[in-house]
C-alpha cells in the first residue's frame, strides 16, 4: 500500500528526529540519493548512516510542505536545530525538495540551507 506525498513528508521529519536511520531510508526508493551542501551526493543508506554518526541529537520544527502541481515532487520547509556528537549546536533554516517515484519513494531528496555555521562545525568534530 502507497502512503501519500504528506505521510512520506511528515514521517520523514518525524524519523530524522528522533534519529532513526532505518526508517528514514526505508521511505527511500532502493537507489534513492540524497544531494547535501555539506556531505555531496550519497545513497540515502550511506548518508543518513554519516549523518547519524555526527548527530547528538536534533529537533526539527516543521513551517511548511508545499506540492508542485502536475509533478511527483514536494518541498519541506523547517528549522533543524542540530548537536552534533561533540556537543556543538547549530541552527538553520532548510528547504527539502523530494522527488517521489510512481510508489511514493523518495527517488532524490536535494537539501538547502546556509552552511556558514554548520560547515565549520562539521569541519572541527572530524578534525
Amino acid at each position: 500500500m502507497n502512503i501519500t506525498k504528506e505521510e512520506v513528508a511528515h514521517n520523514y521529519l518525524a524519523f530524522l528526529e528522533k534519529n532513526e536511520v532505518d526508517k528514514v531510508v526505508s521511505l527511500f526508493a532502493e537507489d534513492g540519493i540524497v544531494e547535501s551542501p555539506l556531505y555531496g551526493i550519497m545513497q540515502a543508506k550511506d548518508f543518513y548512516k554519516v549523518l547519524a554518526e555526527d548527530t547528538n541529537a536534533s529537533d526539527l520544527k516543521f513551517d511548511g510542505l508545499f506540492f508542485e502541481k502536475n509533478t511527483n515532487r514536494i518541498s519541506l520547509l523547517f528549522d533543524f536545530n542540530w548537536e552534533l556528537k561533540d556537543g556543538k549546536k547549530v541552527t538553520f533554516k532548510v528547504v527539502d525538495i523530494i522527488s517521489l517515484n510512481s510508489d511514493n519513494k523518495i527517488k532524490k531528496l536535494t537539501i538547502i540551507y546556509d552552511t556558514v555555521h554548520s560547515r565549520s562545525a562539521i569541519e572541527e568534530l572530524k578534525r
